[in-house]
């Protein structure tokens, strides 16, 4: 196994930016948890203890599959702790008894499991961040308006729309080429929709800078760039994975919930001359992550992978076949598991500004807890697994052989 140490080597990483060291990457997973159910692959029963929800006493035992004929309700108009959708992703693998109760009570119940997986120091911070951003929102005046809402005939190429439209593998991979197992590129965003947000970003650092407003960079590895969450763009971001990454996901990421993303983070980074120069080995908090070029003129910045890895093997090194370099070029995607292992080459010239989408999954992250081998998607776990096979096949073979040899005898 060879590795090339001086880009492999992960560094740590906290809070809602980019980690790669173990630790970093069981924080921030635990911080940014929330429960649900298991994916196809998972059998694992949860089994808690009951909790008593208003005048409703239920275990919190979810359901192993989603009901899919429930309809969920719409949380949109609470104001939660967490991201509304992810309470309506949530109740389709509420136990029966559960689906009949008041809104509230559901509420409630879906809460007091949530609250497990965040500490009450992530809460507080979750807090600020929601009054940052509603500071930011209410004085910020936008630049562009079209682009705070979905228009995807103005945002996207039309083969990208058309593959989205068939909605089928076949149509997906008629766009997309694979030149590494599990990093997808393909053509995307239109020139009009790279220059708009280029100028809206532009827009924003201005306020920032003349209203002498503090801004929360993207990650802790990133010093410049912006959130676009925080100034207004959610709700279009929201769209964005629901209908136009989560369909793609489902199709090659299942074994990460790419078919149950519910939440995201969206921002923009940026490198260059008195910007980021390159950006260390790491991995993402994500399940699915979409990396976007929008300009300008650069050159350098290639993006390098070095294969999928779960927790326990983040550190490990990598097989010649999950070495490979990407070059950006404006408006074309890269689509990858956040557990991809990659970094940054330097921008050796001029100025590169690419949009980030870190699309989440409540079901995958649950689930992931009670699951130990995580062979389907990460590639130490598969050569371990094939190795154990290996053994097992020639001791078997060793002990025929030995039957009859003393048969023949």
């Amino acid at each position: 196994m060879s590795v090339d140490h001086r880009e492999a080597t992960p560094v740590t990483g906290e809070g809602n930016g980019v980690v790669a060291a173990v630790e970093s990457v069981k924080q921030t997973n635990t911080a940014t948890a929330t429960a649900t159910t298991t994916t196809a692959a998972t059998t694992t029963t949860m089994t808690n203890a009951p909790v008593v929800v208003g005048s409703v006493t239920a275990s919190q035992r979810l359901r192993l599959n989603p009901n899919k004929d429930h309809k969920p309700e719409s949380y949109e108009d609470l104001q939660l702790d967490f991201c509304p959708s992810v309470f309506s992703s949530l109740e389709r693998y509420l136990p029966p008894s559960m689906l009949s109760v008041s809104r509230e009570n559901k509420v409630k119940f879906m809460r007091d499991i949530l609250l497990k997986y965040l500490p009450h120091g992530e809460r507080t911070r979750a807090q600020r961040q929601r009054e940052y951003r509603q500071k930011i929102i209410s004085n910020y005046q936008p630049l562009n308006r079209e682009l705070y809402a979905m228009h995807p005939s103005s945002f996207f190429v039309p083969s990208f729309i058309k593959a989205i439209n068939d909605n089928t593998e076949e149509s997906f991979r008629h766009i997309m080429s694979e030149p590494s197992p599990g990093v997808f590129t393909f053509e995307m965003l239109q020139p009009h929709f790279c220059n708009l947000l280029l100028s809206e970003v532009e827009n924003f650092e201005k306020w920032v800078n003349d209203s002498k407003f503090r801004i929360m960079r993207p990650n802790t590895m990133n010093k410049y760039g912006a959130v676009l969450d925080d100034f207004g763009l959610e709700t279009m971001l929201d769209k964005l994975m629901d209908g136009f990454i989560r369909p793609i996901s489902k199709v090659f990421f299942p074994e990460v919930g790419g078919s149950t993303l519910d939440s995201h983070h969206g921002f923009v980074v940026e490198y260059g001359k008195d910007r980021d120069v390159d950006l260390g080995f790491h991995v993402d908090d994500s399940e699915v992550t979409l990396n976007v070029c929008l300009g300008k003129q650069f050159s350098g910045g290639d993006l390098f992978f070095r294969g999928i890895r779960c927790d326990k093997h983040v550190n490990t090194g990598s097989q010649s076949e999950e070495i490979y370099d990407y070059k950006h070029e404006p408006g074309k995607a890269v689509l990858h598991r956040g557990r991809h292992r990659h970094g940054a080459r330097a921008t050796t010239t001029g100025h590169r500004i690419n949009l980030l989408l870190w699309c989440r999954s409540s079901v995958f992250r649950e689930m992931k807890k009670y699951q130990k081998d995580f062979s389907t998607w990460c590639g130490e776990c598969l050569r371990e697994k094939k190795e154990r096979q290996r053994l097992s096949i020639a001791a078997t073979k060793s002990e025929l052989l030995k039957k009859e040899g003393e048969t023949a005898t």
